[in-house]
């Protein structure tokens, strides 16, 4: 095994905390598409999705439900084990 390949099995032997953003906002029963994510919806018509994939294919599930919504993704990021605690913890 490559270094590459070493590193990458190694970055998903835990979940990963990620947070999406797409404009818009969901009605209660499309936001259901999403449980097991903390859904935030902010005041500028944001929606925010926070929470574990536990591999690529959950991940690329996630982005394909918000694309079948047609709402635009504005972005992806993962957070750092720093950014998943304040997360946790409320922090701004």
């Amino acid at each position: 095994m490559n270094k590459t390949e070493t590193m990458s099995a190694q970055s998903w032997s835990r979940p990963q905390l990620y947070e999406i953003r797409f404009r818009g906002h969901l009605d209660a029963r499309r936001a259901q598409m999403f449980e097991g994510l903390e859904m935030a919806q902010e005041p500028d018509g944001e929606t925010v999705l926070t929470g574990p994939a536990i591999d690529q294919a959950a991940l690329h599930g996630i982005l394909s439900k918000i694309r079948d919504l047609g709402v635009p993704l504005l972005s992806v990021k993962r957070l750092s084990a720093d950014e998943a605690s304040a997360e946790r913890n409320g922090a701004p």
